[in-house]
């Protein structure tokens, strides 16, 4: 009984943040909106994680060894709900209703929960009020960091032009030499933080050199339209949203240092439980993405209206973005053990994480994973 009044405590919680699909420009606060570490948002979620796991009998928590966890589908733990946790680069799944059309005749609802960015989505994950959802390579690793447990469950295909660095478009800083002792905003623990880290690499500058500004999406663009920061590290759409709106300046995009996307990921209890749905989810996915590629007017033109974005904004976003999902393998996994020994290097995460830690083994992976 405890048990279950916690579950709906945190799920009557998330319900009153959700992120409603509002205008681009609409200045009001998102939630999570304020810089908080990202660690220190873990523990909290890890919390209300041990207090879930102290109330729960011994038979109903899943084993964290990959290899110990049955990958079944009984009529016991199958779900007849999936909670997906989305970002707006992401809501063309959602407008589409694939999952719904996919997963309904088996008795399976799905509610989608938007979230502004990987970080606060994975927060979300940690303390159970999502099963599922996609983020970019760096959120796994700080919420790992932090305690976090996960499930690598595919990958996305990368799209390095997606992301960039901007700067006004008067800015005197022509070069990544010049943002030593400048102030650059983005959201800890995204993919655009690693991408100012491999960038500053590439021009010979350390992360120190820099004065971080660790904002959100809706912040970090107020900031720089404010002229606040000096130079705001940034993914589609806003990232084209931010071009088309204030002329902003690329100082260099991902291309030839972006080596991989993203991931879908879900609690390990849900993905060991619900094979099968998984298998569906994923597959309607990638159905989806090859379709994407070949219709991207029909996208940008469906996102633009979904999202209140102009279609000049989205037709750029779309044109440069790369569609499709990729299976977990060695090579993925090993490039995304570099990111995280590259953030435990630099100091951002409290200690070493062992990607592998949230890997499934190679049979439950061949129940769920579609031909790619």
């Amino acid at each position: 009984m405890i048990n279950l009044i916690f579950r709906r405590f945190i799920a009557k919680w998330i319900s009153l943040v959700k992120i409603r699909n509002i205008p681009f420009n609409n200045q009001h606060k998102l939630f999570f909106s304020s810089p908080l570490p990202i660690t220190g948002a873990f523990v909290t979620g890890l919390c209300l994680s041990v207090l879930f796991a102290a109330c729960s009998s011994p038979s109903t928590v899943s084993s964290s060894n990959p290899s110990a966890t049955s990958v079944s589908n009984s009529a016991s733990s199958k779900a007849t709900v999936l909670r997906f946790g989305y970002q707006k680069s992401n809501i063309l799944l959602r407008n589409k209703g694939v999952l719904e059309k996919r997963l309904s005749p088996d008795g399976i609802s799905v509610e989608w929960i938007e979230f502004p960015a990987g970080p606060q989505l994975l927060e979300a994950m940690n303390v159970g009020s999502i099963d599922f959802g996609h983020v970019g390579e760096s959120p796994p690793i700080f919420a790992q960091a932090a305690g976090a447990s996960l499930t690598y469950v595919a990958g996305i295909a990368s799209s390095p032009a997606g992301s960039a660095i901007l700067v006004p478009q008067n800015s005197s800083i022509q070069k990544l030499t010049e943002l030593k002792g400048k102030k650059v905003a983005f959201q800890k623990g995204s993919s655009a933080h690693l991408l100012l880290v491999q960038a500053l690499e590439k021009a010979g500058l350390k992360y120190t050199d820099i004065e971080p500004k660790y904002l959100p999406p809706a912040d970090a663009r107020a900031a720089f339209v404010k002229g606040s920061v000096d130079a705001w590290v940034i993914w589609d759409p806003f990232y084209a949203a931010a071009q088309e709106a204030t002329k902003a300046r690329v100082l260099i995009d991902g291309t030839g240092i972006n080596k991989q996307g993203g991931y879908y990921l879900g609690t390990r209890k849900f993905v060991t439980e619900n094979p099968q749905t998984v298998k569906a989810v994923l597959e309607e996915i990638q159905s989806l993405e090859e379709w994407s590629k070949q219709h991207r007017e029909e996208v940008a033109q469906t996102l633009s209206s979904v999202l209140a974005i102009d279609i000049a904004t989205m037709r750029k976003a779309t044109n440069r973005r790369t569609f499709g999902i990729v299976p977990i393998d060695d090579n993925l996994i090993a490039l995304q053990q570099k990111v995280a020994d590259t953030y435990y290097q630099l100091k951002l995460i409290p200690k070493q994480v062992n990607v592998k830690d949230g890997v499934l083994t190679q049979e439950q992976y061949a129940a769920f994973s579609p031909k790619i």
